[in-house]
């Protein structure tokens, strides 16, 4: 049997528009269509120019597209290098032809066969602009480089943590399960046309690729010179849930849309002990807010705070996730997060309304949280150190004790103190959470934080900012639990101070220094590098700066070695050790998409209580002062002032 032109184009108009309103003009705007050859079962072929088919049975049914693989030429782009988190850059940067596509050909090239033909992939992001683009761009790769199946959330939406937790728990209808996924991201930076975009990719735990992967990835950027993909395969719709077939050289491959939040609640109700939060939230006492700054977390906030634990709708700030965060910040903190600060009574404003017992906000894409109680802010050292010694009694998930504990280098020691006095493992490590994971898979680590406002335990393989906040809102639970009809709730200040009597304080702050010119960035850390093994000079310079500040007994550049893999990891930071256990400490920053960021971190212990309640700028300036001396921090960089004090 066979067709002619026409009848092909009335055919394939009225399976793809369910309508007999055929005209000639639209025969003009079909011309795909080569040939028709009979098949088995009454199917026929229908091939396209463009390299994309359509099988029909005589039921009038579309049962499956076929795709065929184009190789593209390419040359290599500088600086694909990936950071901490994967490649950040402007989206002018993005939007080149061929620059995400290199990237992406040269991920799946650092990967072994097997974690690609044949695999499951997750590709979603936080929803910043460029991502649906890269959502088309990644599927239709994913199908060239022989992938058998790939999973994107509803509006290509998932946070980084829920990307982890899909990668772990989930299982496809079929059985299946995700080996890795290219997460879009920039977390914490701005989106928009003219700001910031990002990819990263994680990998069958669930964590960020480590250094031996990153680095295959690197080096196949400087020399690709083709990518695969199926250029004709037709965009898929990422609005609506389902799975969309097709057939390419190697077989089938499918798309499946899925929501983006029932995985990750699920997760989450196994970890905590959701109708005690419950009837915390409940209470006429207790307050409660959570600003999402227009980032993905707002996927997940009604779900989880209005649904599941009866909020009010109304303690939803920025809950709508927008391409450009609405134009703001989408980092969790002090000077970025305006409007919860406000609220919560830490402004500058004074608006006479009573702030809420508890507030917290989440970044660009929800893996990172600020916790603040009524006009109070904790420091997310101090967040991680009072997690970990409230978890046991607390949180169900930790109900059988921890197996350790872990910062990285930059964060203050409260977690160490709160280790030593619990008998718990303890590791330091660099920043990036792929360290964290490897403890975690070795079964060595039960929760982690970082100073950097992330959080997270070995639930998933990233940090983790609504767990964060489900975690405070447990403790708080848990401590009011025999006090709901009381007088008075026990606040997060009385939390955090209680922890502090029993702990010590480490009074901590950290000024960074963003976008100052790279060279001038390296200069200052060399010459830091220099000044270490001088202790004598280094001590001059401080005694000049502030006479009263106690002596430096010891500097080195922060190196690792992973007790799992043996991995070593170096130049991770400066640190200047002083002989009452306070601490400098100077890095680079990996996180922005240009120049340079560094970064200092202040801290100084104090264990009498008659001397933590002190303002922490004013008990940290003489630290302060001695750092800006010992850096020239103005005279390498020209800032007179942080870009952001936390």
């Amino acid at each position: 049997m066979s067709f002619g032109y026409e009848q092909v184009c009335r055919l394939f108009y009225f399976h793809s528009t369910g309508s007999m309103a055929f005209t000639t003009a639209s025969v003009i705007t079909i011309t795909w269509v080569v040939q028709i050859k009979k098949r088995n079962l009454g199917h026929f072929l229908i091939r396209q120019r463009r390299g994309i088919a359509f099988l029909f049975d005589l039921s009038n049914e579309v049962t499956k597209m076929v795709f065929e693989v184009s190789k593209v030429p390419t040359t290599p782009f500088d600086g694909q290098k990936p950071g901490t988190s994967g490649l950040r850059k402007k989206v002018k940067v993005f939007v080149q032809p061929h620059y995400l596509h290199n990237f992406v050909q040269s991920t799946f090239n650092a990967l072994t066969p097997e974690k690609v033909r044949g695999a499951t992939l997750v590709v979603s992001g936080d929803g910043r602009y460029f991502s649906k683009d890269a959502v088309q761009i990644i599927i239709k790769m994913s199908a060239a480089n022989g992938v058998r199946r790939v999973w994107v959330g509803q509006n290509g939406l998932l946070s980084t943590p829920a990307v982890s937790a899909v990668i772990r728990e989930r299982v496809g209808a079929d059985g299946s399960k995700a080996t890795g996924a290219f997460i879009l991201t920039a977390s914490h930076n701005p989106g928009g046309p003219n700001e910031d975009f990002g990819i990263k990719y994680n990998m069958e735990n669930g964590g960020p690729a480590p250094e031996a992967i990153t680095d295959k990835i690197f080096e196949n950027t400087k020399t690709i010179k083709e990518y695969l993909i199926a250029e004709g395969l037709p965009n898929v719709d990422i609005s609506a849930i389902g799975v969309t077939n097709f057939t390419g050289p190697e077989g089938q491959f499918d798309v499946e849309v899925f929501d983006s939040a029932s995985d990750f609640v699920k997760l989450m109700k196994s970890i905590f002990d959701f109708e005690l939060i419950r009837k915390l939230l409940s209470s006429p006492k207790f307050t409660f807010c959570y600003d999402a700054l227009h980032g993905v977390g707002g996927a997940y906030a009604n779900r989880i705070f209005v649904e599941e634990l009866g909020a009010q709708k109304s303690s939803l700030l920025n809950c709508v996730p927008k391409e450009d965060f609405g134009g703001g910040h989408p980092d969790p903190n002090l000077t970025y997060a305006k409007e919860l600060v406000e609220r919560m009574g830490l402004g500058k404003s004074n608006s006479g309304v009573e702030p809420p017992e508890f507030g917290a906000a989440s970044d660009g894409d929800a893996d990172r949280n600020m916790i603040l109680g009524k006009r109070f802010f904790v420091t997310p050292s101090d967040s991680v150190a009072i997690i970990a010694a409230n978890a046991v009694n607390a949180i169900p998930y930790f109900s059988s004790g921890l197996k350790g504990v872990a910062r990285s280098m930059p964060t203050s020691a409260a977690l160490d103190v709160v280790a030593k006095n619990l008998g718990l493992k303890f590791f330091e490590v660099p920043t990036g959470w792929k360290f964290f994971g490897n403890l975690m898979d070795a079964g060595m680590c039960s929760i982690c934080g970082e100073e950097s406002f992330g959080t997270g335990s070995d639930h998933i393989r990233e940090k983790d900012g609504i767990w964060a906040v489900l975690a405070w809102l447990s403790i708080l639970a848990y401590k009011n639990k025999e006090n709901l009809s009381g007088d008075k709730l026990v606040s997060v200040e009385d939390i955090v101070r209680q922890h502090w009597a029993t702990y010590g304080r480490h009074y901590y702050t950290r000024y960074d220094y963003e976008n100052v010119d790279a060279g001038g960035a390296k200069d200052l850390m060399a010459n830091m590098v220099k000044l270490m093994p001088t202790l004598n000079e280094i001590n001059t310079i401080v005694k000049g700066a502030r006479p009263d500040v106690s002596k430096v007994v010891n500097a080195d550049e922060f190196e690792y070695k992973d007790p799992v893999d043996g991995s070593v990891s170096k130049n991770q930071g400066i640190r200047f050790f002083f002989e009452d256990g306070s601490r400098l400490v100077f890095r680079l920053s990996g996180t922005g998409s240009e120049g340079a960021t560094i970064r200092l971190y202040i801290e100084q212990y104090e264990k009498d209580p008659s001397k933590i309640g002190r303002e922490s700028q004013e008990a940290l300036a003489p630290l302060v002062e001695v750092a800006l001396k010992l850096s020239k921090m103005q005279e390498f960089t020209g800032r007179a002032a942080p870009t952001v004090i936390t």
